[in-house]
């Protein structure tokens, strides 16, 4: 073989050991914690365009908490902490309060690995002042709440961190039937979120839906489980609309696992990529309430027993291939996406919109939700405006990665993501952040609610930005099987 072939090759031998992500043999700790977030008094509720104060639980909210650590002759490599709260998205200066009281309690932690995602309940406590005309007495304020709830959090991760416990993990793959593209396509090119589907005009379902789960499971040395993370392309929005205090479909869910596996088992909602998703019926609406009626079961219960049919399809694998000593690593760096332009056009509507809304106080979400766009326009004039920059966390646990995202990222960016990614299974968690739809180039023209200027402080190609740069920071966790 000729010298110089023979060098080429070692030297790409020789690099590749060297990329590849180190602690191979790493042995596995694993931490949990679920903590109520509920209010014990009235709250103003969070997720639609109206003012909603709940005066009775229906189901509590909770926050959810599983810390990974790899450890190497008994000295730490690598960790994450996760926390999957019930909230519809995660602002108002939650995260910010969670870290700073971490970095107070635990030194030894690099608060920046510490990764809260919302659920997506729409019947949670409001976190942002001001979203909302709420009486000055009487009700948790939102600033009281994230107070409230950041210290519960917070005192969650630190019994998670220093409980630590060796343990076992696997991965599976089950499917539930959940998720429905929601938005409604016509016959003039338009598309609605929520249109009809029994009309004349109606052409059909704008876009795709993953029916596929993806599912983590942890054990401990005495082979009891102790945590599981369900990542489902869904957001917890069943019950939306309601004027109580309820967690949606991932209560009963883990009501329902619990009864099976122990009380103390902690079950992390994991919302995929699902902006234009929703866990209702777009069409045959009549049909399926006849058979949930027929059966007995309420919408959340139908839910529930269909995500835990597919755990338990998942979890007859996983438990056959338990990896004590999995890579573990964990990537966390700061990306910048390109924002959504505001045409002159988009200036011209909103400005007589938001005009139209201001003597109006009970539509005070809708106008600041349009003001927003002319603040915007008025950066963008000035030159002042910046990408949006994101936390952005990408892990390798042995054979799959995990993706983050601040947004209600639509599902095509999640396929993408899946699809190329070099993983066994890839996980992708929405709502990392303070949220606001990414839509697909598709969506924006068929325009609507979700795919508006008013929904998108990113527009698709910023989603497309973000599906490239999360692709290539998986990749370089799989250095051998990247492509």
């Amino acid at each position: 073989m000729n010298s110089r072939i023979i060098f080429t090759a070692v030297a790409t031998s020789l690099l590749a050991a060297f990329a590849e992500p180190p602690c191979q043999a790493a042995d596995l700790y694993v931490g949990g914690a679920s903590v109520s977030i509920t209010p014990d008094m009235p709250v103003s509720l969070t997720g639609q365009m109206r003012t909603r104060i709940a005066h009775n639980v229906e189901s509590e909210v909770t926050a959810n908490v599983l810390v990974l650590e790899s450890r190497e002759d008994d000295k730490t490599v690598d960790y994450a902490i996760f926390v999957s709260c019930d909230v519809v998205c995660i602002r108002g200066g939650i995260l910010e309060a969670v870290r700073a009281q971490i970095q107070e309690q635990l030194k030894e932690v690099d608060v920046n690995k510490v990764i809260l995602n919302a659920t997506h309940t729409h019947t949670a406590p409001t976190l942002v002042e001001g979203r909302y005309s709420l009486p000055a007495t009487g009700i948790m304020q939102p600033r009281e709440f994230v107070d409230f709830a950041s210290k519960r959090i917070a005192d969650a991760i630190v019994k998670a961190w220093k409980t630590k416990q060796p343990a076992s993990a696997g991965w599976g793959m089950g499917h539930a039937v959940v998720a429905e593209n929601r938005r409604a396509l016509y016959s003039n090119g338009l598309a609605r979120m929520y249109g009809r589907t029994d009309t004349k005009d109606f052409r059909g379902i704008e876009g795709y839906e993953d029916h596929g789960m993806e599912v983590l499971f942890f054990w401990n040395a005495k082979q009891e489980l102790i945590a599981t993370a369900i990542n489902i392309a869904c957001p917890a929005q069943a019950v939306e609309g309601r004027s109580a205090v309820n967690a949606d479909f991932w209560h009963p869910v883990r009501e329902a696992l619990r009864a099976i596996y122990g009380k103390d088992l902690h079950v992390l909602g994991w919302a995929g990529a699902a902006g234009d998703q929703v866990p209702r019926p777009m069409f045959r609406k009549k049909s399926e309430e006849r058979m949930r009626t027929l059966r007995g079961l309420t919408l959340l219960e139908e839910i529930a027993r269909r995500i835990v049919v597919g755990w338990e399809e998942a979890y007859a694998g996983a438990r056959k291939e338990k990896h004590t000593d999995p890579i573990l690593v964990h990537k966390v760096k700061t990306i910048e996406l390109p924002l959504r332009i505001v045409t002159e056009e988009d200036y011209a509507r909103v400005s007589k919109e938001v005009a139209g809304y201001a003597k109006d106080p009970s539509k005070v979400w809708i106008k600041n939700w349009k003001q927003s766009v002319l603040d915007r326009y008025e950066l963008q004039k000035s030159g002042k405006a910046k990408p949006y920059r994101m936390e952005l966390h990408t892990l390798r646990l042995g054979d799959i990665a995990i993706g983050t995202n601040d947004f209600e990222l639509f599902n095509d960016f999640g396929t993408q993501m899946k699809a190329r990614s070099p993983a066994l299974q890839t996980f992708v968690i929405q709502l990392c952040g303070a949220g606001s739809y990414v839509p697909n180039k598709r969506a924006t023209l068929g325009g609507s609610y979700s795919a508006v200027i008013e929904s998108n402080i990113v527009g698709h190609q910023g989603g497309q930005a973000l599906t490239e740069q999360t692709i290539d920071s998986i990749k370089e966790l799989f250095p051998a099987k990247a492509k």
